[in-house]
């Protein structure tokens, strides 16, 4: 599963380069996501595509729940 997840993340890197400058960073950051948890516990995963989504969305609410903590006095 690890090299699908890493599969899928060097795909997304490769489409960046199709995008919009401004955009770039963000489908990088997003290929970082994806390959950051491809060593812990993916094998509940059939699929690749679903392990790298569900990654990118840990770290979004990560980073979300961090905004809020900054945000608070």
């Amino acid at each position: 599963m690890r090299m699908g997840v890493a599969a899928v993340a060097e795909r997304w890197l490769r489409a960046r380069r199709a995008m919009r400058k401004e955009d770039q960073a963000y489908a990088e950051e997003l290929a970082v996501m994806a390959k950051r948890h491809t060593s812990e516990g993916f094998y509940a995963f059939d699929d690749p595509l679903e392990a790298a989504l569900f990654s990118v969305l840990v770290e979004l609410l990560k980073e979300r729940d961090r905004g809020r903590d900054d945000a608070d006095p």
